[in-house]
């Protein structure tokens, strides 16, 4: 069976700068990619002892080899946050993204028979913990490391149901037109990741209440971000980007093309 997109589909998407296809993933499903985001989660903990711990603007991130951990604002907690990449630490993350529920659709954006992965990353909003992510593109992170930045869609599968509680992703409508977009200047060590205000209006944000197993396709230019998880609910979700095929990846610089 394939999942390209339908000719509306790619529509709305180059329209927006966004797609969601609802309920693509079993709960089983689900639920044993849920036990894999946390054995992941396990392992990275364990590699974070041998990592380079650093803080900018008083966020403790770790580099272990070619793998970033970012935690929670209180560091004492050691609450992990985000883990980038995560593909290698599990065999079902791995599996995850040559799924074709995911790269069929991938394939119709970039209008390519044969893909390769970018980058990856665990996003983990822990219930009452999880901060949330203030307004950027991805594209100004990237711009410096890849030849192909107008080419690095991304996909986001909501792990556990989504909504303003427990601090859902959501999107600026249309954002993506302008490409990269300037960052904020206010005297901090990553202000310029954040996109200026005066360049989007929040008017248009778009919430994506989504059931766990939902997918949500983006394109590395729309302004997106998220509030923080209030609720006594899980919100994790995991979020691949890819690329034409024989392309390095962000961080390793390995060629890891799509079957």
């Amino acid at each position: 069976m394939s999942y390209f997109l339908s000719k509306e589909e790619s529509n709305f998407y180059e329209d927006e700068g966004y797609l969601v296809r609802e309920n693509q993933f079993s709960i089983n499903e689900v639920n044993a990619l849920r036990h894999a985001l946390e054995r992941a989660v396990n392992k990275a903990q364990e590699k974070s002892s041998g990592g380079k711990a650093y803080y900018l603007d008083k966020k403790k991130f770790v580099d272990v080899d070619y793998m970033t951990l970012q935690y929670e604002p209180q560091s004492e907690d050691n609450i992990l946050k985000v883990i980038e990449p995560a593909h290698f630490l599990d065999k079902e993350l791995y599996s995850l993204t040559q799924d074709t529920r995911i790269t069929d659709p991938v394939r119709s954006i970039l209008e390519e028979d044969e893909i390769s992965l970018w980058t990856d990353k665990l996003n983990l909003k822990r219930p009452g913990r999880g901060s949330g992510f203030g307004w950027h593109q991805d594209s100004p992170y990237w711009v410096h490391d890849s030849n192909n930045v107008d080419l690095l869609p991304n996909v986001y599968l909501s792990l556990d149901n989504a909504d303003e509680n427990n601090g859902c992703f959501r999107v600026i409508r249309a954002s993506h037109k302008e490409g990269c977009l300037p960052g904020t200047s206010n005297g901090t060590q990553l202000g310029g990741f954040y996109t200026d205000p005066n360049y989007f209006n929040e008017a248009d944000a778009v919430d994506f209440n989504i059931k766990a197993g939902s997918l949500v396709f983006f394109n590395q230019h729309i302004v997106h971000g998220s509030g923080p998880n209030l609720s006594d609910q899980q919100r994790r979700a995991y979020i691949i980007t890819y690329q034409p095929k024989d392309q390095p990846m962000l961080k390793s610089g390995m060629v890891n093309n799509i079957n």
